[in-house]
């Protein structure tokens, strides 16, 4: 697997390989002095679906021979996020599933379904032309 170093200092990435004989982790790396996956010591529990990820290796006094899988490599979640686009005259917010504002005690809160609830402890409806309230069916108090 490359050069082989005498002394390994700091945190290197290595590949979780599987388990070998009595459970025991298997890890390759840059700097492995075998040409197979090297034993290592765990901090933390590991199982077969990890198998093929990343993980942080130190060294037992810095012996290449002595790998200890500090942890696992953890990509950032991946999720959708908020959309702002400004062209001067609009912002557009796009949201997957729910869009909330909210400030102390007022709150609009949009769902994807189509659902608009403002909340507050005071609300004002103002227009200098007509103020329409259209719907199915319309609740006033």
């Amino acid at each position: 697997m490359g050069r082989v170093k005498s002394t390994i200092d700091g945190v290197v990435i290595g590949v979780f390989m599987g388990f070998g004989e009595e459970g025991v982790p298997l890890v390759v790396f840059a700097g492995n002095p075998e040409e197979t996956a090297q034993p290592a010591r765990c901090l933390s529990e590991l199982s077969s679906d990890m198998v093929g990820k990343a993980v942080a290796l130190l060294f037992q006094e810095g012996d290449p021979r002595k790998p200890l899988i500090v942890g696992r490599i953890v990509e950032p979640a991946r999720r959708p996020g908020v959309e702002v686009i400004s062209d001067g005259k609009r912002v557009r917010i796009r949201a997957n599933d729910r869009l909330e504002l909210r400030c102390g005690k007022a709150s609009i809160v949009m769902d994807s379904d189509g659902q608009i609830v403002i909340r507050g402890t005071y609300l004002i409806s103002h227009s200098s032309g007509p103020n329409y309230i259209r719907g199915g069916s319309i609740n006033l108090n």
